[in-house]
């Protein structure tokens, strides 16, 4: 027979009254999710509806954006109202290479139809009518850009055109950029757009085309949301995306990144923001 010390006794007895059978497994405390790897030179996560920092690197440093800025772009005109109004495509508009839809001046189109071929395929002819449009000059309509950033709390940000496209002393960051995307993402007909990974258009002399998202994110994941992609030489992979799952909504920002790597770091953000929030 097997004697048992006074201690012994008591311990198995303080077991036996947690419900703990003697030889059971104490359960461990559930792992918290692993931060993301990111190699890109800037980045930030935030929650969508609180702004709550969940990641960041470097996400100060003042950077190029390229067509991620678009999204401010379409808030302006959001906030405006009028995107049943039409826009008289004029020839200034229709000099922004690379990536153009074609108008022509005197064409005329809903402003916003132009908006979802902006956010959908980020056409930098659509964006320069836009921009000129709303304020007579697409360096006017920086300006506008410029403060409306500063009233949404932009410390780093200075725009000078609608587009995105290199303009000298034209600058962001990855913080501005989040506090740009939370304001559109609260606006229901851009979260709309965002996620849309394909459009019809119909040009003013009838042609029509399919216009397919630039953002492959979300033909990988069923839970990102949109938002914008960027490009350029000085700018590198720019990406901001937004997922969703039951009542978490996060924003990642990813800066200065390349083609190797954006859509895995990107989705690495989103997934680490949905598990941690």
């Amino acid at each position: 027979m097997i004697y048992l010390n006074h201690s012994r006794r008591q311990f198995l007895t303080r077991l036996t009254a947690t419900g703990l059978a003697v030889g059971a497994t104490i359960p461990q405390a559930e792992a918290r999710p692993v931060p993301p790897r990111v190699t890109a030179p800037a980045a930030i996560l935030v929650d969508a509806r609180t702004g709550r920092v969940l990641f960041e690197k470097n996400a100060d440093v003042v950077r190029a954006v390229a067509s991620t800025q678009k999204l401010l772009t379409a808030l302006i005109l959001c906030e405006r109202g009028d995107l049943r109004g039409r826009v008289v495509i004029q020839p200034s508009d229709t000099s922004a290479e690379p990536t153009k839809l074609g108008l022509k001046a005197q064409q005329n189109y809903g402003r916003g139809y132009l908006m979802q071929a902006m956010l959908v395929r980020s056409f930098n002819d659509v964006a320069r009518a836009l921009g000129r449009d709303y304020a007579g000059s697409e360096a006017r309509f920086g300006a506008v850009m410029t403060d409306r950033a500063a009233r949404l709390g932009c410390r780093s940000s200075r725009f000078l055109n609608a587009s995105g496209l290199p303009a000298p002393g034209q600058r962001s960051c990855a913080r501005d950029l989040a506090l740009i995307a939370r304001a559109a993402y609260a606006v229901p007909v851009i979260r709309q757009i965002v996620r849309l990974q394909s459009v019809p258009f119909r040009h003013a002399d009838g042609r029509e085309v399919v216009l397919q998202s630039t953002n492959k994110l979300m033909k990988r994941c069923s839970y990102v949301t949109g938002m914008k992609t960027g490009y350029t030489n000085a700018a590198g992979k720019c990406l901001v995306s937004s997922g969703a799952s039951g009542n978490r909504h996060v924003i990642a920002v990813i800066l200065g990144s390349s083609t190797k790597f954006i859509w895995d770091e990107s989705q690495a953000m989103i997934d680490y923001g949905l598990a941690e929030v």
